[in-house]
């Protein structure tokens, strides 16, 4: 009778792909928190005030706050006043933020192709089903 797969096989896996991501891009001065960041800024294609930009990221704006400080204090994001809000700020990349999320963008793709190869082209397949299935509760 084969042995099923263990949470704590899973959560070891997890953890591996995400310590070899983190160390990747520390190498370029980032973690995977700011490079979400600057990807969903990417992905707007604008500047966005800070509550949408946790809500892209499922996280509290204060979490939002203290990420576009330590963003800011790198020079990849600056702070712009909110036209619609007076109160409010916009996140905006600098011209250093779009080069970076995409050297980013590039270590993560090297990762990924990096673990992925060591799968067969169905077990890369077979994976992904399984991670939905897992990651919806279906």
């Amino acid at each position: 009778m084969a042995t099923r797969p263990r949470l704590y096989a899973i959560l070891h896996a997890a953890h591996a792909v995400e310590d070899d991501v983190e160390k990747r891009l520390n190498g370029i001065g980032l973690s995977t928190a700011k490079l979400a960041a600057l990807q969903a800024l990417s992905e707007a294609g604008e500047p966005l005030p800070l509550t949408r930009l946790a809500d892209r990221l499922s996280c509290v704006k204060s979490n939002i706050t203290q990420l576009v400080d330590r963003l800011e204090a790198d020079g990849l994001v600056a702070r712009q006043a909110d036209p619609h809000d007076r109160r409010g700020k916009l996140a905006a990349l600098t011209a250093d933020g779009r080069k970076v999320v995409k050297e980013g963008v590039r270590v993560l793709e090297s990762a990924e192709k990096e673990v992925l190869n060591r799968l067969t082209h169905d077990e890369a397949h077979q994976l992904h089903t399984l991670l939905g299935k897992i990651g919806t509760g279906r």
